[in-house]
């Protein structure tokens, strides 16, 4: 089965084309950085009108990669759900006029869900019950995964995901946008000294497997930046802020290091409760825009081996948003029995 996929949740528009849920024939993202970088963040109305200037030459370009006609396309599968309703509006029109168009089926695919299956790309399927983790700029969360299309959540962020929280220190250390491959490729400069902060790790209530990172945020920031001044007692000169360091490329690498280990540990901490969680765990599955860190993969390998886990893993081209992923899930999703109509609505909330 020939399936097209299209991702336009956020700031990636992308196409793919799968054959049989597991074959790559194509997979095309076109990125938006350049024309968010200045705001710090995605801009949801520039985001949406890139979208929709990209997603015509996007489309067939991962047509014609992957050598096929459109004649050929058995199903088309698009992500409409989570994300920023005008972003997933493009792409989700796209996919309504390509299944009436072509007279193909349509199937709706959960983004969450789907990062999950990006690592099974191109390799056999893993054994279950398996554990899952999905780590991106907008999700931190556990699953208990019975098989690849049953998800149940176990835990989740309560504030900031980590890549948002990747994002905002890189901020304050003037590094840009993204920031989560900026803050490792400072933290894996020579001389970087994970240990030289000793941020906090959020652990909330002693059995929670919900996440926290705005805690360690902070943390970040009053180390850059410095502390608030106490406040002033009454009758008394207000003390004097606390003075602050120079923010020296050392100390910014020593920075970047110490918030990339803490924020790590936190996903350690939370998957070894987790585990006990699922009866029988025979494999870890890791997906998302933040498993492309190179902590989080070294970490997630000494995880696995530690508990006698396979340990399954985006390709680097995978963990971003992509439509490949969309695609594969969505070949899995139809042939247990899963169809949309031109109905589909997109949601911009997740079901997983």
């Amino acid at each position: 089965m020939i399936v097209l996929g299209i991702e336009s949740s956020c700031d990636e528009t992308a196409a793919s084309v799968v054959v049989d849920g597991r074959e790559v024939r194509s997979s095309i993202v076109a990125s938006q950085y350049d024309l968010h970088e200045e705001f710090g963040g995605v801009v949801p109305e520039i985001a949406s009108r890139a979208h929709e200037q990209h997603m015509l030459p996007v489309l067939r370009d991962a047509i014609d990669r992957a050598g096929i006609q459109h004649s050929d396309i058995d199903l088309i599968a698009i992500g409409h759900r989570p994300g920023l309703i005008g972003s997933l509006l493009v792409g989700l029109s796209a996919a309504k006029a390509l299944a009436w168009s072509l007279g193909v089926p349509l199937v709706g695919v959960d983004h969450v869900h789907a990062h999950l299956y990006a690592g099974m790309l191109g390799r056999e399927e893993p054994e279950y019950p398996a554990l899952g983790l999905v780590v991106s700029g907008g999700h931190t969360s556990l699953y208990s995964m019975p098989d690849a299309l049953r998800v149940q959540r176990l835990g989740s962020t309560i504030d900031d995901a980590i890549g948002e929280a990747f994002d905002k220190v890189a901020s304050i250390l003037g590094l840009g946008h993204p920031g989560g491959p900026a803050i490792d490729r400072l933290a894996r400069e020579d001389g970087a000294d994970e240990r030289a902060f000793d941020f906090p790790v959020s652990r909330l209530k002693k059995d929670s497997l919900d996440f926290s990172y705005s805690g360690l945020k902070t943390a970040v920031l009053y180390e850059a930046k410095g502390r608030p001044a106490p406040p002033a007692l009454p009758g008394r000169d207000p003390l004097p802020a606390p003075e602050v360091p120079p923010l020296t490329q050392e100390r910014m690498r020593d920075i970047a290091a110490s918030f990339q280990r803490a924020a790590v540990r936190a996903l350690v901490l939370k998957l070894g409760r987790a585990i006990d969680r699922v009866e029988g765990c025979r494999t870890l599955i890791v997906g998302g825009g933040v498993s492309a860190n190179t902590l989080v993969r070294s970490e997630m390998a000494r995880f696995a081996e530690d508990h006698d886990l396979v340990l399954i893993i985006p390709r680097m081209e995978y963990c971003v948003d992509n439509a490949a992923m969309i695609a594969g899930l969505g070949a899995r999703l139809y042939e247990n029995g899963q169809a949309d109509d031109l109905t589909l609505s997109a949601i911009p909330t997740t079901a997983c």
